[in-house]
């Protein structure tokens, strides 16, 4: 029984170490002058990605776990190699093979790949239920999906915790998480 409890103490003591490097990963590339530019640009890969004063909200993602040594790109293009009619990209936009170029910089593709690879939690309007290192995201007034990372810090009234993102003013710490319909909220530990 003491080795089955220590075991249990020990994985969550590891899963939230890793979710706070996340949190620590995505405050690390705060930075204000990224100009938001979505456009398809052929990278290289594995370990693509476009220039560094340049991105969207994906990409916040995407450079926070590569500060940990995880390279989304490649493990979405894997991924959906093997898996993909699971993955929005026929049906959204048309696709008949993968593009190991933009998938992974696409929301609803970010979405299907933590769904099938991490750990989807319940959306709910109660602030407790998001930690630092949770993926979350959501589609705007406008439809368009959007997606960022909770970090340890909160709003000014102590309310809500931060969200790391880009919408257009750069990779940002905003009180945000409410903001829009959420349509995600996952936990990712390769």
């Amino acid at each position: 029984m003491i080795k089955q409890i220590s075991l249990a103490v020990l994985l969550a003591s590891a899963s939230f170490s890793f979710a706070n490097d996340v949190s620590d990963a995505a405050k690390s590339i705060v930075n204000r002058l990224v100009i938001y530019d979505g456009r398809y640009e052929k990278i290289d890969y594995p370990n693509g990605d476009v220039s560094p004063n340049r991105g969207v909200c994906t990409d916040v993602v995407i450079r926070a776990y590569r500060k940990l040594d995880i390279d989304l790109q490649k493990l979405v293009h894997e991924d959906m190699k093997q898996n993909f009619n699971q993955y929005p990209s026929q049906r959204m936009w048309g696709l008949k093979s993968t593009d190991r170029n933009i998938d992974h910089r696409r929301v609803p593709n970010l979405e299907k790949f933590f769904e099938r690879n991490g750990k989807s939690l319940s959306l709910s309007k109660n602030a407790e239920d998001y930690k630092a290192g949770d993926i979350v995201s959501w589609r705007l007034d406008n439809g368009l999906p959007h997606i960022g990372i909770v970090i340890d810090q909160k709003s000014k009234d102590g309310k809500r915790p931060l969200v790391v993102h880009n919408i257009g003013f750069g990779q940002v710490p905003e009180d945000v998480l409410f903001n829009w319909k959420m349509t995600g909220h996952y936990r990712y530990q390769p």
